[in-house]
């Protein structure tokens, strides 16, 4: 998720960079009153500026389904088989049932969170599996938790 984070500040730089730099130079195309004139070049940085804090604000989450059904099925499936829980059965991976109990609802951050965390029955996993793997895991659990388990 790091590495995400570094790539994603990056490529804002990079855009916030362009923008400025190929900004048409001159007279606007619009007059307005002198206090209120605004060169290309300011408008493109704002524009810049406001993309870079909208992308570093999101969350780096979507990972890989696929890879975290992979994770998912070596990790989780003892307790979670089918969507089920083993040891606490109202607590399903169930859409109405993550709603309902996991702290944060039905989103992958808050998936993300429990299983690098724990919570009372379920161990911790952030010191066995990276933050991609958990990511990914998070992604497969909400997506197939909203599709509807097998």
């Amino acid at each position: 998720l790091q590495t995400n984070m570094i790539s994603r500040a990056t490529a804002v730089l990079a855009l916030a960079g362009s923008a400025a730099a190929f900004a048409p130079m001159g007279t606007p195309a619009l007059r307005k009153p002198a206090g209120m004139q605004m060169s290309a070049q300011t408008h493109a940085a704002k524009v810049a500026i406001a993309g870079a804090a909208l992308l570093i604000a999101t969350p780096a989450f979507a990972g890989d389904g696929d890879a975290g059904e992979k994770i998912f099925n070596a990790n989780c499936a003892a307790c979670h088989a089918g969507g089920q829980n083993s040891v606490v059965p109202d607590h399903t991976l169930e859409k109405a049932a993550i709603e309902k109990y996991l702290t944060g609802g039905f989103a992958e951050k808050s998936v993300a969170y429990q299983v690098t965390n724990g919570k009372n029955a379920m161990p911790a996993f952030g010191g066995r599996l990276s933050d991609e793997d958990i990511a990914n895991v998070a992604t497969y659990v909400i997506s197939t938790s909203e599709a509807g388990w097998d």
